[in-house]
């Protein structure tokens, strides 16, 4: 009886320190979601970041992120669509205007996605805004759950994230959807 109150008192403080401190609790969150992520099936996502995005044409809080992506499966894939609060988008920014999203993977092969001021990463360009409802304006996904802020503080929250792909099993392409669990991503700045 003894061993199992210890226990309990140890459980209340740890959930206590988790409720005290909010940066805790939101660092713990981010933590399961990449172990998510890293784990998903076929398109894994290795690594990732956020920021906060000030654009001339969005009065809300705008964010973006970064995420380098692995094709984990067996077979090759072809992502076009990037999905995410109930919507998604399948084009993005290049030079030349808009395009229809086309990112090809072998199998084992990684890339990165983000947005267009990330010189680390610029194959396209996509961000996120709150909003009452999920809804697609060019390549912004409205309705995240948060977004980073002005400060380049807080978390990204994507509910229903995922990719449409196209994958292609001994020459047949089959369109498929790989939708999991929110993507949190913990903010790092602003552009």
């Amino acid at each position: 009886m003894v061993l199992l109150a210890v226990v309990l008192i140890v459980a209340l403080v740890s959930v206590a320190l988790l409720g005290f401190f909010p940066g805790m609790a939101s660092d713990a969150q981010v933590t399961q979601s990449q172990a998510y992520w890293k784990g998903a099936q076929p398109i894994a996502i290795i690594e990732n970041g956020g920021a906060w995005y000030a654009t001339p044409w969005a009065p809300t809080t705008m964010s973006t992120m970064i995420v380098r992506i692995r094709n984990v499966g067996a077979y090759p894939v072809r992502i076009t669509k990037v999905l995410g609060g109930g919507a998604s988008v399948g084009q993005y920014y290049n030079s030349t205007g808009y395009v229809a999203l086309s990112i090809p993977l072998a199998s084992g092969e990684e890339t990165c996605i983000g947005n267009h001021q990330m010189p680390q990463c610029s194959i396209w360009s996509l961000q996120y805004d709150l909003a009452s409802a999920a809804q697609v304006y060019l390549n912004v996904l409205n309705g995240s759950k948060s977004a980073c802020d002005s400060s380049g503080k807080g978390t990204l929250v994507i509910n229903d994230f995922g990719f449409e792909y196209v994958e292609t099993v001994e020459g047949q392409q089959i369109t498929k959807r790989e939708i999991g669990k929110p993507l949190i991503v913990k903010c790092n700045g602003a552009l």
